[in-house]
């Protein structure tokens, strides 16, 4: 769509038609769909003697399904192969050089939203100029289909006619493939890897969580070695949002015989690990010496979910 040449009338130009030989096969082509639109598409490129860009949203929202549709079937084959392979090599190629000579250098946080943003940039532009030369392009396919119907059948106009309809027109069928095409994309992805995303996600959070509370464990196991007692009013402050932090001297499924104890509560977690939010990790002091005591761990998640540290803590 993007390499068409931009002279009208395109190679496929059938001079010896009339105006209104031209029409009958133009509605013929287009079918009853959409048909007041596109032939006013055509006039304005016949008139202007060249094809200028004009917006289109089906090819700006949707061209696979709209390709389809319009029974442009093996142009959707080639656009999906080659037209998202070049998507995906200039995302490549532009992060790949954005990453060393930007990212590399921000701050952790908005590297990712970053990166997203790039990518959906790329893609918006690409949309836009397929969006741009949508309708440049299904008149060429129209005067081209017209051109073969005219070179098969030259004496026979109902023949002719049947082909044009029969390669123009629109496909239900074809609209639903690609509807199937994609809900059968988001399966895979909602099956197979959105779940490694979300474990990976998951895990480092649980890590980061364990971390956290490790570290106020430190705080508390000095000021019981000192005093004796839980600092059950120690403020612990974290600067990780997702994390509220709690000292206690029991709490549920806590041996009897812990009487100081730091709860983790999870919250703030977004999709896909929603399920953390209220999921809550303890740290609990062994023994009432001063001097000695260990840590126990114990967390409300299942033995697969539970970070490898606090399994070995709870033995």
């Amino acid at each position: 769509m993007l390499f068409l040449e931009k002279t009208s009338p395109p190679p496929f130009w059938q001079p010896q038609l009339t105006d209104k030989q031209r029409l009958m096969y133009d509605k013929a082509f287009i079918g009853n769909r959409s048909q007041a639109y596109y032939l006013k598409r055509f006039t304005q490129f016949d008139q202007a003697g060249r094809l200028t860009a004009k917006w289109h949203w089906a090819g700006f929202l949707m061209t696979f399904p709209w390709l389809l549709y319009r029974k442009r079937f093996l142009d959707s084959i080639v656009y999906s192969v080659a037209g998202w392979s070049f998507i995906q090599l200039n995302v490549t190629i532009i992060l790949v050089a954005i990453e060393y000579l930007l990212i590399r250098n921000l701050d952790e946080a908005i590297r990712m939203p970053l990166r997203i943003g790039i990518g959906l940039a790329i893609w918006l532009f690409w949309s836009v100029m397929v969006a741009r030369w949508s309708d440049a392009y299904y008149y060429r396919m129209a005067r081209r289909e017209i051109a073969d119907a005219i070179e098969m059948y030259p004496r026979d106009e109902e023949k002719q006619l049947a082909h044009i309809r029969r390669h123009g027109g629109v496909s239900l069928v074809g609209l639903a493939l690609a509807f199937g095409f994609y809900a059968f994309s988001l399966f895979v992805i909602q099956v197979q890897f959105l779940p490694i995303y979300a474990k990976q996600k998951a895990n480092a959070t649980l890590f980061e969580v364990l971390d956290i509370v490790e570290s106020a464990q430190g705080r508390v196991d000095a000021i019981y070695k000192a005093t004796g007692q839980c600092p059950v009013n120690t403020p612990l402050s974290t600067d990780n949002q997702k994390v509220v932090l709690k000292v206690l001297t029991q709490a549920e499924s806590i041996p009897t015989d812990s009487h100081c104890m730091i709860q983790a509560t999870v919250r703030g977690v977004p999709f896909p690990n929603r399920w953390l939010n209220g999921q809550t990790l303890t740290m609990y002091r062994i023994g009432d010496s001063k001097v000695d005591g260990s840590w126990g761990c114990i967390t409300s998640l299942n033995r697969k979910q539970i970070p490898k540290q606090c399994m070995l803590a709870e033995r």
